[in-house]
């Protein structure tokens, strides 16, 4: 490997040619995102008692013989049930050089269903994580919390990331970048990544979000642009700037902050402190080289939130800061950046449902 950083479309492709990638079948282009590959669904899911991380010196086959309930044939699509756990092998196994390590997440539509969908490797001790010199198989952990779903083979939840050496960019570069290029939209908070908040100041409509309903039809997966909204989400409304999120429910919300990410860069998002209250972002994860980039300067894209509230009612209020972007340097330029190159359903977004929604 040459510079540092996380690896672009063109390195993935090498790495393929290479085996360090493996696919059976045999890996498709459209896999290949500007920073990540999308990874496919293999043909058996295997419900289990619950989640687990498989250990140091452990094989998640022999994990599954402990865990499993029952198995479930995917080869002409099947129902994963809301509440339920599933651990799917996936059709891409991994024998990566020393040097270069993973970090896998769920896709953008996949956390706008509140699809709970990990990655987990042979010896794993994190979640999405796979350490440099990994060679084995890859499974998708996948837990529907919202809605059930109707999966076949093929599917691509989760994408996973590829890095050599360090890459996280130190919040003294962000300060200069930004000053430079304009990461984001208004003022930047930046520590240890960039923070960003969420928009309540609702236009004439007060529309401000959505939360799921409890009790909904099947979505099946490859139906896009088919499910009435109104099935699936209540809307939320405020003209107060504040929303109250409820234990337990799920949450679609925008960030009040244009998110910028240069050719150059990729970012993940991440939870913000504890500290702030009784929820989390449930993140989806990646942003790709060229999310909310115009060449010719200024534009931005927001980014939606996807919100679950814990313990106890907590009330959420305009411009409050609830989770961050942690920017990593390219180790080059991707030959195909986001929204620009590829077919990119999010460039561009305000407050957006999932893609399967009309």
């Amino acid at each position: 490997m040459n510079n540092p950083g996380v690896l672009p479309s063109q390195a993935l492709a090498d790495m393929i040619a290479r085996g360090e990638i493996i696919g059976s079948p045999a890996i498709d282009a459209a896999q290949i995102q500007p920073a990540s590959l999308d990874l496919r669904l293999g043909t058996v899911a295997y419900r289990v008692r619950a989640s687990f991380l498989t250990g140091h010196g452990a094989r998640v086959s022999e994990r599954l013989s402990e865990f499993e309930m029952h198995r479930v044939d995917l080869t002409n699509g099947a129902v994963l049930e809301k509440g339920c756990v599933y651990v799917v092998p996936l059709m891409e196994s991994l024998a990566l050089p020393d040097g270069v390590q993973a970090v896998a997440n769920a896709k953008s539509s996949t956390g706008r269903l509140d699809l709970l969908t990990r990655t987990i490797t042979d010896g794993g001790t994190e979640f999405d994580r796979v350490p440099a010199g990994y060679t084995g198989p890859l499974y998708a952990e996948i837990c529907p919390r919202s809605f059930s779903v109707l999966v076949r083979p093929g599917m691509r939840l989760n994408q996973i990331r590829f890095r050599a050496g360090q890459a996280v960019i130190s919040d003294a570069d962000l300060a200069v970048m930004h000053a430079e290029q304009g990461l984001v939209s208004g003022e930047a908070v930046i520590s240890e990544g960039l923070g960003f908040s969420v928009d309540l100041s609702a236009g004439e409509t007060g529309l401000v979000g959505y939360r799921a309903k409890p009790h909904t039809g099947v979505i099946d997966l490859d139906l896009i642009g088919h499910y009435d909204p109104a099935e699936y989400w209540e809307p939320i409304h405020t003209h107060d700037e504040r929303i109250i999120l409820d234990p337990g429910a799920f949450y679609i919300l925008v960030s009040r902050e244009a998110v910028h990410i240069p050719p150059d860069c990729a970012a993940e998002m991440a939870p913000y402190l504890a500290m702030v209250g009784e929820f989390r972002v449930h993140y989806a994860g990646f942003f790709d080289p060229g999310f909310g980039h115009d060449p010719a300067g200024g534009a931005g894209s927001r980014g939606v939130l996807e919100v679950r509230c814990h313990e106890a009612p907590f009330v959420l209020e305009h411009g409050q800061i609830v989770g961050r972007l942690v920017y990593e340097r390219m180790s080059e330029v991707p030959k195909q950046l986001y929204g620009a190159d590829i077919a990119s359903n999010y460039q561009g977004q305000g407050l957006k449902l999932s893609k399967h929604f009309k």
